[in-house]
């Protein structure tokens, strides 16, 4: 039995690591993004560390389960691009949006309403959302890299092939490739080899030091503004962050507990549901300390993979993102063009999710079609969500087909009226 028990704690605590180089990639990428609204860099990598870490590890010791959680890509990108840059939103009063997502997003999952909500959406729009937000992400990549550039006559253009460009479209190259030959912690590699190749040829600063103990969360830890998010024009960002989220985690979860082999067993559902509970608490805490929502991450998967099965994995996995809180000076040098490449192959990720979507049908087609080039193209989650939900309600009407559709559906459609017409 000793001899089991050493192996086993060996095969979680190599799950671990796994799960945590395979998604560490969120450390260089949050901050970056975040820090566009105007929170301070620095306290955005400890935060990213601090909450990730922490969260992971609750849902090692309750949960029981090897699944890490950090900031989400896609919710990162509602909460920069949709609410701050494009709402013009403060992003303290963003913070709280945050915070009230998630609590509401905790209070359907503890009682009980949480499956019956999801039941009342079509699954075409649940598909629509993530490939529309997965294209996003990876436009914002292309942005970031300087490969696609502004332009008054087309929109936007080709960038210019600069020095710059061409390291992050090597660091693309080599996460392309590392991706296809399976290599775990494609994506962070990626991201260190094309930092390091900027700092060979000045492209990047040295940082001051390796590391340090100077950990400063206060420019951004617990400015959130509740009382400014709780305003009738914002109800539609809140419910439309809670249903991301909601999307996101239930998805990230059912594959992970496949991968275990558990949602065959009584155990699933409600192992699921708590581990929900943790993922809507895990947001009101990264509100609290300054991120944007936390989610879990399919990237847990590769830890399963690697033979992980209990909340060990996900404990090892935790204590190595607080270890970053020792390398915020080499974390803050990474430039957003090293960054990109991760934005864009996670977004091509998301994408594939188009295929569930039976576009030869066009009720549920041409939502889910207005869905993902609304998101893509206004730059807005909550305005391609509105715009798909009301197409979908439209057309339902228009065919008469009354009985596909229920009261939830129906209070979602007049609330998308409201978010674009106040």
């Amino acid at each position: 039995m000793a001899t089991y028990n050493h192996l086993s704690t060996k095969t979680e605590i190599i799950a671990g690591f796994t799960t945590f180089f395979t998604m560490a990639y969120i450390i260089f990428i949050q901050p970056d993004m975040l820090a566009l609204t105007g929170m301070d860099k620095k306290a955005l990598i400890a935060v990213t560390c601090l909450v990730s870490g922490i969260i992971t590890i609750f849902v090692g010791i309750i949960g029981k389960v090897p699944i890490a959680m950090a900031p989400g890509l896609g919710l990162n990108s509602f909460f920069t691009y949709t609410l701050v840059l494009g709402q013009k939103i403060p992003w303290q009063t963003a913070l709280g949006i945050v915070f009230l997502s998630g609590f509401f997003f905790f209070i359907l999952t503890i009682v009980g309403l949480r499956k019956k909500l999801l039941e009342a959406l079509p699954k075409s729009m649940i598909y629509a959302i993530t490939v529309g937000i997965g294209i996003f992400i990876s436009f914002i990549g292309l942005k970031n890299l300087g490969l696609v550039v502004s332009n008054e006559a087309t929109i936007v253009s080709l960038g210019k092939f600069n020095p710059t460009v061409l390291i992050g479209i090597g660091g693309l190259i080599l996460a392309v490739s590392l991706e296809a030959f399976r290599i775990k912690g494609a994506l962070l590699i990626s991201i260190v080899t094309s930092t390091i190749i900027a700092l060979i040829f000045g492209y990047t600063p040295l940082p001051e030091k390796i590391i340090s103990t100077n950990i400063d969360l206060l420019p951004i830890a617990f400015k959130l503004d509740i009382i400014s998010a709780l305003k009738w024009s914002l109800i539609g960002p809140i419910f439309s962050l809670m249903f991301i989220a909601m999307f996101d985690g239930i998805g990230t979860l059912v594959g992970c507990y496949n991968k275990m082999g558990k949602m065959d067993d009584k155990s699933g559902t409600s192992g699921i549901n708590r581990i929900l509970a943790l993922d809507a608490f895990g947001s009101m805490f990264g509100a609290l300390m300054g991120t944007s929502t936390t989610t879990a991450y399919i990237e847990s998967a590769t830890g399963i993979e690697a033979g992980g099965r209990t909340g060990k994995t996900a404990i090892v996995t935790g204590l190595l993102f607080l270890s970053g809180l020792l390398f915020i000076p080499v974390i803050g040098i990474v430039p957003p063009y090293a960054t990109a490449p991760a934005l864009i192959i996670v977004g091509l990720f998301m994408t594939r999710e188009i295929v569930n979507i039976d576009f030869t049908n066009l009720e549920e087609g041409f939502p889910a079609f207005i869905t993902i080039l609304m998101i893509a193209f206004s730059f807005s989650i909550s305005t391609g969500l509105a715009l798909g939900f009301i197409s979908y309600t439209l057309l339902k009407l228009i065919k008469l087909r009354f009985s596909e559709l229920n009261i939830t559906l129906l209070i979602i459609t007049v609330l998308c009226i409201l978010f674009l017409i106040v």
